[in-house]
């Protein structure tokens, strides 16, 4: 019976939580999206996420009573096993109940959550860049550094939730300021938002950098502005890059050394660099590693799935493939 069932991921932000609806077979049928806003507090969010499911079975065309789960990924501190919220510092949520909550709203289908970040991983693990491996660690380059870690095709939550926050590592003792109030963490240097900011310090110190071409007005420096300059050949620009390069490198290095997983799988927007960021991390990771590629082999691979990595992976927890 349970073959002949539909499955719901839904992967929830702070303005939006987008889903997709997959068929017996695992083939995304239907797809929609929902506002969200942090006022209106997690029953109301529940209720809006439970309609979005029953938005996706009229759409598709199939009773409610057809889907066996809904997956969710969420932002926060997520304890998977007992369904709870543990802290979502954004919305100011604390020991929420969402899986219950979205249950209640849904007839009793059964509703598993998993940070946002964890269920991008499984997404990459079971149906992208990571499905030729069973031990998998997902990073996302974007505003922060987003992180998951699948091992043995699961993901790995440590307890109450608290584990795979690798933005938060500390690679420069005593380093720039971070959000999460420690200093250094390896987000301050690999985030989007880091290269930003250094290529800006750069084109400051350099007037004569190509970059100042590329973006005139320094609020539009975005991640790919110290790419394209390097690309051509601009010293400056050439510095910033190498300098993000090793930083990145640093962090995979650790979560290597900790974990060995045989992939590690770069996404978010500065990934869009392909093989001119990932080959020369390759190249520095080999070099300095405890055990080089030689001896026990790694895969460092672009992320496949963009946007949808979320939804595939609330999916693949909704259905445990």
């Amino acid at each position: 019976m349970a073959s002949k069932l539909y499955y719901a991921g839904i992967d929830l932000g702070g303005m939006s939580a987008k889903a997709g609806l997959f068929d017996p077979e695992g083939k995304m049928i239907a797809k929609s999206t929902v506002k969200t806003c942090k006022e209106e507090g997690f029953r109301a969010t529940a209720k809006h996420l439970a309609g979005l499911v029953r938005e996706l079975c009229s759409a598709a065309k199939i009773p409610v009573s057809s889907v066996g789960g809904v997956g969710v990924g969420t932002p926060g501190i997520i304890d998977g096993a007992a369904g709870i919220v543990v802290a979502w510092t954004n919305f100011a949520w604390e020991n929420v109940p969402l899986a219950s909550e979205i249950s209640a709203n849904l007839d009793g289908i059964p509703v598993r959550i998993s940070n946002d970040a964890n269920a991008a991983a499984l997404g990459e693990a079971k149906f992208g860049a990571g499905k030729k491996y069973g031990d998998s660690i997902t990073i996302t380059l974007g505003t922060g550094v987003g992180s998951g870690i699948v091992i043995g095709g699961k993901i790995f939550e440590g307890f109450r939730g608290g584990a795979g926050e690798a933005g938060h590592m500390t690679i420069v003792v005593g380093g720039i300021p971070c959000t999460c109030g420690k200093r250094g963490c390896f987000e301050q240097y690999a985030s989007a938002t880091a290269l930003i900011r250094d290529t800006k310090r750069a084109m400051f110190e350099h007037k004569e950098s190509s970059m100042w071409r590329i973006s005139p007005d320094p609020d539009t420096v975005n991640g790919l502005t110290a790419f394209t300059a390097a690309k051509e050949g601009d010293a400056a620009a050439q510095e910033v890059v190498k300098n993000y390069i090793m930083y990145l490198s640093e962090g995979i290095l650790n979560l290597v050394n900790c974990f060995r997983p045989q992939a590690i799988i770069v996404g978010g927007g500065v990934s869009g660099q392909g093989e001119y960021l990932l080959q020369p991390v390759r190249k520095y990771v080999d070099e300095h590693l405890f055990v080089g590629f030689d001896r026990i082999p790694l895969a460092i691979v672009k992320a496949q799935l963009g946007n949808d990595a979320g939804i595939w992976g609330a999916y693949a927890l909704a259905a445990n493939v």
